[in-house]
């Protein structure tokens, strides 16, 4: 009988073939992929409409918000009508029962209509720089409520970026005895319009719709009303009126890119994103706009933007985790 003897080799480990990403990971992707891009834009788009106002002199700060509330709502229904969206938001909105709904949903409208009316009115009434601070601290006010609101864990990052922040302000109040009701107006009130539009669940287009359906009435009623003089200028100045139709269109992608972008990023992402736009406010309020910076002014906008740093790192370091699993 011949025995077979086989060499002693040490066994082959083989690796575990990687699962095929599932249907629902590709879709988490695509959802973050298309969040981020949304937001991106928007961030770009809002800097533009920061220093537009500076293109349609005479018209005040006031004058521009006006003229640009009746020029989104026109255009928004506009495309709702051409895209067959309409339906779409009017189903939404019949969708909302009793008065307690109704008041709940509307709540939010003053506080958008506010910060539309101080972002035209500011960087054409020396609070350009002031605002845009108010804009540097909305993503570190929307990382807090992320944690108190929606239960999202902060990272050792995140809290020190909040400190550094809260450091700043801390300066500032120091330096000046007082911070600027335009920065804390900006911070303050605008992440309670974000919160309380994302708590509701209501599609993004139909608060946006909803929102300008109710403002622009009072604003038209106003140009005709209080300032129907200057109602007749813009309409007898093609060009002027060409810029005004501009300055809706713009608006109207603009808002409807960023509320979009706050439904399909986590609040915590989002509020990271947020650093490009006011990154561009600030720039533009010192350079475009004239707005006036010390040196003394480094201290405290110094701290407010190296927590701005650190929530850039800390979305890198998330986004490297989500995306290459050799990250983690």
């Amino acid at each position: 009988m011949t025995t077979t003897t086989f060499a002693q080799t040490p066994a082959r480990t083989q690796t575990p073939a990687k699962p095929a990403p599932t249907h629902a990971a590709n879709t988490t992707k695509q959802r973050l992929m298309w969040g981020v891009g949304l937001a991106v834009l928007s961030n770009v788009l809002f800097g533009v409409l920061y220093a537009y106002g500076k293109w349609l002199a005479p018209l005040t700060g006031t004058s521009v918000f006006l003229w640009r509330m009746v020029m989104m709502w026109l255009c928004l229904a506009l495309v709702l009508g051409l895209t067959g969206r309409l339906t779409l938001v009017l189903r939404d909105l019949q969708g909302v029962r009793g008065v307690k709904s109704w008041a709940w949903l509307l709540i939010p409208t003053p506080i958008f209509a506010s910060q539309l009316w101080l972002f035209m009115w500011a960087p054409l009434n020396g609070q350009g720089v002031a605002a845009a601070m108010g804009y540097f601290l909305f993503p570190l006010v929307m990382v807090l409520f992320g944690a108190a609101i929606f239960k999202e864990k902060l990272t050792k990052l995140q809290w020190l970026a909040v400190g550094l922040a809260a450091m700043g302000v801390l300066a500032e109040i120091v330096r000046t005895g007082s911070i600027s009701w335009a920065t804390f107006w900006v911070c303050g009130t605008y992440p309670i319009y974000y919160i309380m539009r994302r708590k509701q669940g209501i599609r993004a287009l139909t608060g946006l719709f909803l929102d300008c359906s109710i403002i622009a009435p009072f604003c038209l009623a106003w140009l005709l009303w209080q300032q129907a003089d200057v109602a007749m200028m813009v309409l007898g100045d093609v060009p002027l009126m060409a810029k005004i139709v501009g300055l809706g269109v713009l608006s109207v992608l603009a808002l409807q890119s960023n509320l979009e972008a706050n439904r399909l990023l986590p609040v915590s992402l989002f509020g990271m994103l947020g650093y490009l736009e006011p990154a561009l406010l600030f720039v533009l309020a010192v350079t475009v706009l004239g707005g006036a910076f010390s040196m003394g002014m480094l201290a405290s906008y110094g701290l407010i933007w190296a927590g701005i740093g650190c929530l850039i790192i800390q979305g890198v370091m998330a986004s490297r985790r989500r995306f290459d699993p050799r990250a983690a």
